[in-house]
C-alpha cells in the first residue's frame, strides 16, 4: 500500500514536471514574431548603422525579422521611454549608448526613467572613444596644452555637436577634472561644428571619433587624444588620455542592446548568446572597426555593471554643470 505522504510527493513531482512542460514551449516558440530595435537617433548615424548591422544578423540567428525603428529626441529619452514602457517579452529592444542612458535622462527637468534599473541591459556590442581635437593654428598640440592654455588665458572655448551630446559632457568632465574654465559652444550637429573648427571659429572640438579621421589625415584638424584607456585601431598614432596621466578622463561611448526591465532570463540569455556569436564574425568586426568601434562581447551582468559605472561617472557631471535639454 502506498504511503499517503509518498503519494503526495509523487503528485507534487508530476505537477512540477507538467508545469515545466507547459513552460517549455514558450521559450521554444520565442521568437515567433518580428522584433524591433529602437534607435534613439535619426537614421544614418553610427547608432543607426550599428543597429541595422545587428538587426540583419539577429534575424538570421533568431529566425524572425528584426526591424529598426528610429525615435530621436530629448537626448535619446523619447526612444528610451518607449522601450522602458514596453512589454518585457524581448520583442522591443533599444540600441543603447551613452546618450539615452548616461546623459539624456539627467538633462531633463523630470528624469523619465531609471537608466540602470529601468532596463534589462542584455548585450554589449562595442565601445568607441571620443576625440579631443584642435584647429591647427591654435597653440594646442596635446591635451596637456588644453589645460595650460585654459589656465593662461582664463577661458577656453570648445565646440560639440549640441547640448547634452557626449562631446559636450566630456568637455564638462575635462573642466571639472582639470579645474579650468572651459566654455561650451553648442552646434546643431557634428558637421557645423567641424566647419567652424576647421575655420578657427572655435579652437577646440570634442566628438565621437569616427567622422573626423579624414580631417586628421588631411591636416585640417589636429587630434590631441582619444578618450579611451588605450589607443584606437582607427587612429593608432593618436595617444590616449591615459598616456598623459588623465586616468579620470577615460570615457567610452558604448553601443549595446537593452530591453525593458524584468525580461525573462532565458530570453535575455538567448539574445546575449546570439549577439556574442555575431560579434566574432570577421565581417562584423571589420564593419565595427570602420566605425571606430571596438567589438566587446560581455555577459548581461558585466554589461549592466558597465552601465552602472558610467552612469555613476556622468550623472553628477551633467547635473553639476546644469546641462538642460
Amino acid at each position: 500500500m502506498t504511503h499517503p505522504l509518498s503519494r503526495r510527493r509523487a503528485l507534487q513531482t508530476l505537477a512540477a514536471g507538467a508545469a515545466a512542460a507547459v513552460a517549455l514551449p514558450s521559450l521554444a516558440a520565442w521568437p515567433d514574431k518580428t522584433l524591433r530595435i529602437i534607435v534613439t537617433f535619426p537614421a544614418g548615424g553610427a547608432s543607426d548603422i550599428v543597429a541595422r548591422v545587428m538587426a540583419e544578423q539577429l534575424a538570421r540567428k533568431l529566425g524572425q525579422p528584426v526591424v529598426v525603428d528610429n525615435r530621436p529626441g530629448a537626448g535619446g529619452s523619447v526612444g528610451g521611454l518607449v522601450v522602458s514602457q514596453a512589454a518585457a517579452d524581448g520583442y522591443t529592444l533599444m540600441l543603447s549608448n551613452s546618450t539615452p542612458v548616461s546623459i539624456g535622462p539627467f538633462a531633463l527637468e523630470k528624469q523619465p526613467y531609471d537608466p540602470v534599473d529601468g532596463f534589462t541591459h542584455i548585450a554589449l556590442i562595442g565601445t568607441a572613444p571620443c576625440v579631443v581635437m584642435a584647429n591647427p593654428a591654435a597653440p594646442i598640440k596635446t591635451i596637456t596644452d588644453v589645460e595650460a592654455q585654459a589656465r593662461k588665458t582664463g577661458r577656453l572655448d570648445f565646440g560639440s555637436g549640441g547640448p547634452a551630446s557626449i562631446g559636450h559632457i566630456y568637455g564638462e568632465l575635462m573642466k571639472k577634472t582639470m579645474g579650468v574654465n572651459m566654455v561650451h559652444v553648442p552646434y546643431r550637429g557634428g558637421a557645423p561644428m567641424t566647419t567652424d573648427l576647421i575655420a578657427g571659429v572655435v579652437p577646440l572640438g570634442i566628438d565621437v571619433l569616427t567622422a573626423f579621421v579624414p580631417y586628421f589625415r588631411s591636416g585640417q584638424i589636429v587630434p590631441l587624444a582619444v578618450t579611451s584607456a588605450n589607443r584606437s585601431p582607427l587612429v593608432p598614432d593618436v595617444p590616449s588620455v591615459v598616456e598623459f596621466g588623465y586616468r579620470r578622463l577615460v570615457l567610452d561611448n558604448f553601443f549595446g542592446l537593452s530591453g525593458p526591465a524584468r525580461m525573462p532570463a532565458d530570453v535575455v540569455a538567448r539574445i546575449n548568446t546570439a549577439c556574442n556569436e555575431i560579434l566574432v564574425q570577421a565581417d562584423v568586426r571589420k564593419r565595427m572597426v570602420d566605425l571606430g568601434i571596438t567589438a566587446s562581447a560581455a555577459s548581461p551582468a558585466a554589461f549592466a555593471g558597465f552601465v552602472r559605472e558610467q552612469v555613476a561617472q556622468l550623472a553628477p557631471t551633467v547635473k553639476g554643470a546644469g546641462v538642460k535639454l
